[in-house]
């Protein structure tokens, strides 16, 4: 489904992803794992077309490199930032409303799998999304992102700053998406819920994949958990 080939990407002068390549199937979980500042919001980034990377990047066989952001959210990709990019003065009705592709007729998920999931979000339907708590705006950008009907879907560090209860809640959330059919590129610094999620996670370090494999063979290596992920 998504296929990433010797990916780079700058800021400035700064050489960030040297030489990215990854893969993401159909119906798949995929992690990125890996300490702070190696590179992996950055991959997300990229992908999207922010910065404009230097590779190649196919999602349904379709070259997407290049093009703008839009032009590959309407292509079937989804993504959700890090910073819950919600429209604080419009209501939660009207940011979802915002997330949807016009004249998208088979959606896998609406406003009602949302209220259905988030009781809490549907009974503050009319409240402004900047009232809401960080928890409930996490929530509220993946639901939005979902109202686009995308084939993959890449969340950046969706429980970062949650409480315990939403991290579950976050989880719970994810794991339903790829119930769905729609496959997740996830970054996530929890490794506990990464490795539970995913089918396949890969490790990342200096702006390169220095691993990839199962979680259970992560488990089993040693080496690349001490060289790459343990503080």
């Amino acid at each position: 489904m998504l296929q990433v080939r010797d990916l780079h990407a700058y800021y400035g002068k700064s050489h960030i992803l040297q030489g990215v390549s990854l893969d993401v199937g159909a119906n798949e979980v995929v992690s990125i794992l890996g300490r702070n500042g190696v590179g992996r919001s950055t991959t997300l980034k990229a992908i999207m077309g922010k910065p404009q990377p230097k590779g190649s990047i196919t999602l349904n066989g379709r070259e997407i490199a290049g093009r703008p952001p839009h032009a590959i959210s309407r292509l079937g990709l989804g993504y959700v930032p890090e910073e819950r990019a919600i429209f604080p003065t419009l209501t939660v009705e009207q940011n979802l409303i915002l997330g949807m592709k016009s004249g998208e007729t088979d959606a896998r998920w609406g406003i009602d799998d949302t209220w259905a999931m988030f009781p809490q979000l549907k009974d503050r339907a009319h409240a402004p999304g900047g009232a809401l708590s960080g928890g409930e705006q996490q929530m509220l950008t993946i639901c939005r992102t979902l109202m686009g009907n995308p084939d993959l879907i890449m969340i950046d560090e969706p429980t970062e700053g949650l409480s315990p209860q939403m991290v579950e809640r976050t989880g719970e959330l994810i794991a339903e998406i790829a119930r769905r059919g729609i496959s997740i590129l996830l970054v996530e610094q929890r490794l506990v819920l990464a490795m539970r999620l995913s089918s396949r996670v890969y490790v990342m370090g200096h702006g390169t994949m220095v691993f990839e494999g199962t979680p259970a063979e992560l488990l089993e290596n040693n080496a690349v958990r001490r060289e790459w992920l343990e503080v």
